[in-house]
């Protein structure tokens, strides 16, 4: 073994990073790919580690010998040896990190805008994440909207997500395939990706975004083209009636207060039957006329079940705390208030 400290360092940072760096690159760091632009980021991230695990092993080798080495022994409390600069070494270690650092980003950048470039054919899915759920929309056959909690997409077409916020900040994220943006109030923000993985794919709520926050989770069906073409159809064409049949106004129909509940995100905290949620973050629905007999003092149940969802504060079933429930919903369209009571005063019973 060298004499030398700083060819002793040397050796055992070498054989450091011949060990830790094989372990790290064998590490699968990551779920399946699912879109062509997995494999772009994983290859990033790999170089990523092939940069990261050497200047890791030379900091911790230099910190751990200057312990060592330099540490002051029973009874020495004196101060250290001035120590003078090193114009050479300051220029090193500042060049150095910063060829580096201006490198790797550089590789960052060009893998992204690849990523990023628009296809011909693109399909834009509008994204749209409130506590605590995503909704999303798409322009469908004679440039109809569609609206659907389930996020369909057909395979080997490049889609482009753009990202809104009803509420807080969320982030939407499809691991996946890799990449992820956060839905800010007020701004719009997007990335593409193309599936090329047909199955179920998870949809992940990265950013704390309230008590329902891990929660917030859905799934992604990526499916062959014309069943995607199908789906979409289906859905343009299943508009749900605000009004009874033959005209004349009167009570909005149940099916539009579970198209308003489904809308809106409330299976993201609430359980009801009748719309097949089971949320748990905050009361149970299929109760709410019990509830309303028991706390709202003489109300009728609609009255109770109005002032819930339009001032949710003035009053909270005892065991949920206050302020989990936005107060977005007051100023949601009277007709969809209106379905809502009528929905869940039905006493939750499937039709």
């Amino acid at each position: 073994m060298p004499k030398s400290p700083m060819a002793r360092m040397i050796i055992y940072g070498v054989i450091a990073t011949a060990i830790l760096l094989p372990i790290s690159l064998s590490i699968d760091w990551f779920p399946h790919q699912g879109a062509a632009a997995a494999d772009k980021i994983d290859t990033l991230y790999d170089v990523l580690l092939i940069v990261s695990v050497p200047i890791f092993v030379l900091v911790m080798t230099v910190a751990i010998y200057s312990v060592i080495r330099f540490r002051a022994r029973p009874g020495d409390s004196g101060d250290g040896p001035p120590i003078h600069g090193d114009a050479r070494l300051e220029v090193v270690c500042v060049v150095i990190p910063f060829i580096l650092v201006s490198a790797l980003a550089a590789y960052a950048w060009i893998t992204l805008n690849d990523i990023e470039q628009k296809k011909k054919g693109e399909l834009v899915v509008n994204v749209t994440g409130q506590q605590f759920t995503w909704r999303y929309s798409y322009a469908g056959p004679g440039g109809k909207k569609v609206e659907s909690t389930q996020l369909y997409l057909p395979v080997n077409r490049q889609v482009k997500f753009e990202i809104h916020s009803k509420d807080v900040i969320h982030s939407f994220w499809i691991p996946d395939f890799r990449l992820k943006s956060d839905a800010v109030p007020g701004i719009t923000t997007n990335w593409r990706a193309r599936p090329t993985k047909l199955g179920v794919h998870d949809v992940v709520c990265t950013e704390l975004c309230g008590p329902g926050h891990a929660l917030m989770r859905g799934t992604v069906r990526v499916v062959p083209d014309q069943q995607f073409t199908a789906w979409l159809g289906k859905q343009a064409g299943g508009a749900v009636a605000t009004a009874p049949p033959g005209g004349g106004g009167g009570a909005p129909s149940t099916a539009l207060g579970k198209q308003a509940f489904d809308q809106n995100g409330c299976g993201g905290c609430h359980k009801l039957a009748a719309a097949g949620s089971s949320g748990t973050v905050g009361p149970d629905l299929d109760n709410v006329l019990q509830d309303a007999a028991k706390f709202a003092k003489g109300k009728p149940p609609a009255d109770y079940v109005r002032e819930s969802i339009v001032n949710p504060d003035a009053f909270v079933v005892p065991g949920f705390p206050k302020g989990t429930m936005p107060k977005t919903f007051a100023k949601l369209p009277p007709d969809q208030i209106d379905a809502l009571v009528q929905l869940l005063t039905a006493g939750g019973k499937k039709k």
